[in-house]
């Protein structure tokens, strides 16, 4: 979970990155720069963590039809992870 958390706060950062990146560039070539458009940088920012959500939706694996598995202890005291799997067809039901 954290990591999906770092992504999206990475995702919120990188048009700043980018435009303190080009101001810098700018300002040593001789350009004075305006004040930082922070709205406009964190709707760019919002814009991407939102096409990092449609494209989870749209390319996480779909698991509606199996059943959850939670993990167990063995008797060795190690953990095994949870898992899905194929849920069993009821009897007379369409293939």
């Amino acid at each position: 979970m954290l990591r999906v958390v770092l992504l999206r706060l990475l995702l919120i950062a990188v048009p700043f990155v980018i435009w303190f990146a080009w101001r810098a560039w700018a300002r040593r070539s001789g350009r004075e720069m305006g004040s930082t458009p922070y709205a406009w940088l964190f709707a760019a920012g919002a814009v991407l963590v939102g096409l990092s959500l449609v494209g989870t939706v749209i390319f996480h694996p779909d698991n509606r039809h199996e059943r959850y598995v939670p993990g167990e202890v063995t008797a060795g005291g190690a953990v095994t992870q949870g898992h899905f799997e194929k849920a069993p067809q009821p009897e007379g039901a369409p293939r």
